[in-house]
């Protein structure tokens, strides 16, 4: 039985004393639940905020947004995943869509971050999923497949069976638009599918989110789909009251 995950993803938004109060007012109010475990993904500004928040708290963690592929080096404005871990980072998006489409990520750079990943000790979260035209071009499960094993090239099975998969619909982010239940199961299929063909039976226990639109509203609706272990959420976890309902449901 694979546990619930609710991550939230912040993207630009929440300084230092917005994510403080916003932890303040989560960590007073959600009492841990043996089933789900709540990751959050903060701007790198406020990180340190989050890690404090959550260091008592087993199942809260926080995670990073991005990181270079490289350890080290000239790369103004980048951060690196072993600084990600020593400033309490565990966790990590990789292959957001706004990465592809807004700056411009390859699948082979996707590949190269969850590399650099795993040498860290982050954990990927690998995000996969198409646009409205590659969609209308009956092309989704193509473009999924392609992209999780570009994101996965050279990763030794042990490695990616700790990895998270998430199924964001790049035509779902922050449009107030979402895949229906049946969409995301049907795609989520696909992904254990292949996860299976790549790391046989232990790509059972690697948990699949969707992402896309997600709101108190709907994720319940969504949970319930078949192969959909969690949510990632954009917009609806910016409100610490909001988010409380969501990471509260199913």
């Amino acid at each position: 039985m694979r546990n619930l995950i609710f991550a939230a993803n912040w993207k630009m938004n929440q300084a230092p004393a917005d994510a403080a109060a916003f932890m303040r007012t989560f960590t007073d109010q959600y009492a841990r639940q043996q089933d789900r475990r709540v990751l959050f993904f903060p701007s790198a500004v406020a990180l340190h905020v989050v890690v404090q928040a959550v260091k008592e708290r087993a199942d809260l963690e926080a995670g990073v947004q991005n990181i270079h592929w490289e350890d080290k080096g000239a790369f103004t404005g980048e951060t690196s995943g072993p600084l990600a871990r020593a400033a309490g980072a565990r966790h990590v998006l990789v292959g957001h869509s706004e990465r592809r489409h807004v700056f411009g990520e390859t699948d082979e750079e996707t590949g190269k971050k969850v590399a650099a990943a795993f040498r860290a000790g982050l954990t990927p979260t690998i995000c996969v999923g198409e646009t409205l035209a590659q969609r209308e071009a009956g092309e989704t499960l193509a473009v999924v497949r392609r992209q999780l094993r570009a994101a996965v090239t050279g990763v030794e099975a042990s490695h990616l069976a700790s990895a998270i998969v998430a199924y964001e619909p790049v035509w779902a982010i922050g449009t107030g638009k979402n895949a229906t239940p049946a969409d995301a199961a049907e795609v989520h299929a696909a992904i254990r599918a292949e996860l299976r063909g790549l790391i046989g039976e232990r790509g059972a226990a690697v948990p699949i989110l969707y992402g896309g639109s997600v709101n108190r509203s709907n994720v319940d609706a969504l949970l319930a789909a078949d192969e959909v272990d969690g949510v990632l959420v954009g917009g609806a976890s910016l409100d610490a009251e909001q988010w409380l309902a969501i990471v509260r449901s199913a």
